[in-house]
C-alpha cells in the first residue's frame, strides 16, 4: 500500500481541487426551486475525502470497496 505520506499528498491535491471545484461551480449553477424540501444533513466524510478512499480502493488489490473500507480504512486510516 501507499505510505502516509503519499496518501496524505493526494488528499491534499483532491482537497484543493475540490475546493476550486465547489466555488466555479456555485459560481455557475442555476438556482435552485426552493419549494421542493430537501436534506441538508451534514455528511461525516467530506468530499476530498470520500474521492481519496476510491482512489486509494482502485490503485489496491482489493476487490470490492465495501472489503475494503471494512478491513482498510477503518483499521488503518483513523483520523
Amino acid at each position: 500500500m501507499l505510505s502516509s505520506h503519499k496518501v496524505t499528498e493526494i488528499f491534499f491535491i483532491i482537497d484543493e481541487f475540490d475546493k476550486n471545484f465547489e466555488k466555479i461551480v456555485s459560481d455557475h449553477s442555476l438556482v435552485q426551486n426552493t419549494d421542493l424540501k430537501q436534506r441538508n444533513r451534514k455528511s461525516t466524510l467530506s468530499d476530498s475525502e470520500v474521492m481519496t478512499i476510491l482512489i486509494l480502493f482502485h490503485s489496491g488489490h482489493y476487490r470490492d470497496l465495501k472489503h475494503y473500507y471494512i478491513n482498510h480504512i477503518k483499521k488503518h486510516m483513523k483520523r
